[in-house]
């Protein structure tokens, strides 16, 4: 029985996101209340467009309720962190019946980083799936969803310091892990990226996701992440990306279009002058509409021109993405889609 994970432009079922609660990423009241401000300002914009369940912590109901939109399902399981995008399942679909499943990669905290805690989180998944309605497909190849990306018609982008990573699959081959990818998301080419970005490696990096970097916008074009400036260490890992996927040609033999996306003009934080890996790649696309990470950037319009001409029937909306990438990543990272079942 063959399932495949749509591309993300598919028709959504609905959307899932998880709340943050207190947890080393939010490390005092002001940090949580800001994400939860910034989270709360992305669902309420998902939901214009589509319907969104929220799973919230145990007994923390009310502080989402006080700044959701009323229309946002809540349901409560005890959670760990709020990156519902790696936590959550990576839903797939029969092509010939439209039969919805749910992939359960298993999770142990970004390669079990020292900070990590995913005693609950590494159950979300399942949970999401039984509360979708749709049966559960296990695996033991450790993945998250921000650590693929899909055209829908059997290519898939990942990056080697993610998918190899001896924190996550200590032991398996390259082919081994491309092999597993292939037989949960219906995928028969992988295009390997050999890196993420710069400050993807910090202390709550995920070591090089994909969906900060690459992303499909439509079958054979990549939106690729453009760091201008040279003083920015992104500049030489952007060269390197447009070069490993320059000539390449998707599962279907089409060569691939490169859409270079302008970084934001940003380059360090202001709180601790590290660099800082924004990106317009990270962003969601929900039923009709685009949400695009915003930095209060000369760059963001640059950016929502792009995807209006990507995206010509679909509302780009800028979303400021600050405080979620002060917790170590964007908007992508913290939405999940369910696509729409049905052939």
């Amino acid at each position: 029985m063959t399932y495949v994970m749509p591309p993300e432009w598919a028709p959504h079922e609905r959307t899932w996101m998880a709340w943050p609660g207190p947890n080393p990423t939010f490390s005092d009241d002001g940090e949580l209340a800001g994400a939860r401000a910034a989270w709360a300002k992305v669902a309420n914009t998902v939901r214009r467009h589509e319907p969104l369940t929220m799973v919230v912590g145990s007994g923390q109901s009310e502080s989402a309720r006080a700044l959701l939109d009323p229309s946002v399902e809540l349901v409560e399981r005890d959670l760990d962190d709020a990156w519902m995008r790696d936590i959550g399942p990576t839903f797939v679909k029969r092509p010939d019946t439209g039969e919805l499943a749910a992939v359960d990669w298993t999770f142990n905290g970004w390669g079990a980083q020292s900070w990590a805690r995913w005693e609950h989180d590494a159950k979300i998944a399942r949970h999401v799936a039984d509360l979708a309605g749709v049966p559960v497909h296990s695996t033991s190849l450790v993945n998250e969803g921000g650590g693929i990306h899909v055209d829908g018609e059997g290519t898939v982008l990942l990056t080697e310091t993610v998918q190899l990573d001896e924190g996550r699959n200590p032991g398996r081959s390259k082919e081994d892990v491309e092999a597993g990818i292939h037989a949960r998301l219906g995928t028969s080419k992988a295009i390997w990226l050999p890196r993420g970005l710069t400050a993807d490696y910090g202390e709550f990096g995920t070591r090089g996701h994909v969906d900060i970097v690459a992303s499909f916008a439509a079958p054979g074009v990549v939106l690729v992440h453009a760091q201008r400036d040279p003083a920015h260490p992104d500049f030489e890992v952007s060269r390197e990306i447009v070069g490993v996927l320059s000539g390449q040609t998707d599962a279907q033999g089409r060569p691939l279009e490169i859409v270079e996306v302008p970084a934001p003009t940003a380059l360090t934080d202001e709180a601790d002058g590290g660099w800082v890996d924004y990106s317009y790649i990270n962003h969601y696309l929900c039923n009709d509409g685009v949400v695009l990470c915003g930095f209060d950037d000369p760059n963001d319009e640059e950016a929502a021109a792009i995807f209006r001409r990507l995206f010509p029937s679909r509302k780009v909306t800028l979303v400021d993405a600050r405080t979620i990438f002060a917790a170590g990543g964007g908007i992508h990272c913290i939405t999940q889609q369910q696509p729409l079942a049905g052939a």
